[in-house]
């Protein structure tokens, strides 16, 4: 019998000749990613009574979450994290401005095929766009990689999503994620590893895969893995940071369940507050007021994700009222954007371009809304109090959704504008 990728990722990276699920492994980690959050770690990681990292060339550590910093707290939480990598010798640092953790990782060439990612963040699965095991674990936890290098990981089940088909116009890897969330639930995917497969995948870019990982968190999943490609392959040259081996589950491998979708019958949809599996077609909740937009973040801060944005805002203006707030996902998505003009069209709309960053994510600053207020927003999260208010809603869009109610003042289809 097959095994699922899962199944022989972990088996290598354990150490063991067979890995089924349920079984525990002792697997040693390719990278360990964390971000502002690396300050208490290192503070547990002492406590532990070990002075230095076990594998210092694991670990990357990324500002991201609450740059620049907005408060003495966070800035004195910087100053140590920055102390501390210098004290260790990382050599995967990357400051304040860089951009998002998850986008950097892929930027830096250090989300590769085959390899076990392991992150202090819980949309690590980020880099299983790759075909990497990327998963997000605790604080506690990467104090213990910090100190043994190693980590042990149940293996999980394997969830095979196959998509036949390709997604048609105006219709974006972020509507595929959120409708296969919305029929699955937030509890779809709980501690699952979620394969993706079919020519729909196959034919997405790598920035649009990226998206797919990235909202498998929003629905419990351990994991996601896309199978890499030539699309991979290729984006990867020239960043790659060493030499990787890609792993494939095998043809006659065992899933707990298959679930296969018809791109051709997918349709923009929203999030509606407060879940992010609360989905609907644009169409249905057309005409809501908004008081803010927000285009950034892990899921679709980048290049074609503005790209998208600033085709929708050509010549228009954001609407009397509403705020359009653009961070991209990264420094050298704002490079790009600034030199494909991109960002003098959101500014020449009336758009907010903000510093590289999480921003409003997480509801520490730069556009957090005010009590009562409407947000459409390009990110994975609309529950209850996400952007730092509780009495607010949360909409998730894909960006010429976001960027078309921008200009209408209320939930729009680019299409309809």
């Amino acid at each position: 019998m097959g095994h699922t990728f899962a199944e022989k990722i972990l088996a290598l990276k354990g150490g063991v000749k067979e890995a089924v699920v349920g079984q525990i492994v002792e697997a040693a980690p390719d990278v360990a990613l964390s971000h502002d959050n690396t300050a208490p770690i290192a503070e547990t990681f002492r406590k532990i009574g070990v002075a230095r990292l076990a594998r210092p060339d694991i670990h990357v550590v990324i500002l991201d979450h609450a740059c620049p910093a907005p408060t003495t707290k966070h800035a004195q939480n910087h100053k140590e994290i920055r102390q501390f990598v210098a004290e260790q010798g990382l050599q995967y640092f990357y400051d304040v401005g860089r951009g998002v953790c998850h986008q950097v990782l892929a930027e830096e060439g250090l989300a590769l095929p085959g390899e076990l990612i392991v992150g202090a963040d819980s949309h690590t699965p980020t880099g299983g766009a790759f075909g990497a095991f990327a998963t997000g674990i605790g604080r506690s936890e990467m104090a213990a990689i910090m100190a043994t290098a190693r980590i042990w990981l149940r293996v999980p089940e394997s969830l095979k999503i196959v998509v036949h088909g390709r997604l048609r116009e105006g219709v974006t890897s972020k509507d595929l994620a959120l409708r296969v969330i919305g029929d699955l639930g937030v509890d779809g995917g709980d501690y699952k590893s979620v394969e993706w497969h079919g020519e729909g995948v196959r034919a997405l870019d790598v920035e649009a895969r990226m998206v797919i990982p990235n909202l498998m968190a929003e629905m419990g999943a351990k994991n996601a893995y896309i199978p890499p490609d030539e699309v991979t392959f290729t984006w990867l040259q020239g960043r790659a940071k060493r030499a990787y081996e890609p792993i494939y589950p095998d043809p006659d491998a065992q899933y707990y369940r298959v679930v296969e979708y018809d791109a051709t019958a997918i349709e923009p949809v929203v999030a509606r507050p407060h879940r992010v599996d609360n989905v609907v077609p644009v169409r249905e909740v057309a005409g809501t007021r908004i008081d803010q937009a927000f285009l950034g973040t892990c899921t679709n801060g980048r290049l074609s994700d503005l790209a998208m944005a600033a085709r929708v805002l050509k010549g228009r203006k954001v609407a009397p009222g509403v705020r359009l707030i653009v961070i991209p996902a990264s420094s050298a998505v704002y490079r790009d954007a600034l030199d494909a003009g991109y960002l003098r069209t959101f500014l020449e709309a009336g758009a907010l371009i903000e510093s590289p960053g999480c921003g409003p994510c997480m509801g520490n600053h730069m556009g957090i809304p005010a009590e009562g207020e409407v947000t459409i927003s390009t990110a994975n999260r609309n529950f209850r109090g996400r952007m730092g208010t509780q009495n607010s809603e949360v909409y998730l869009a894909n960006p010429a959704v976001v960027a078309a109610s921008a200009v209408a003042g209320e939930i729009a289809l680019p299409s309809e504008m």
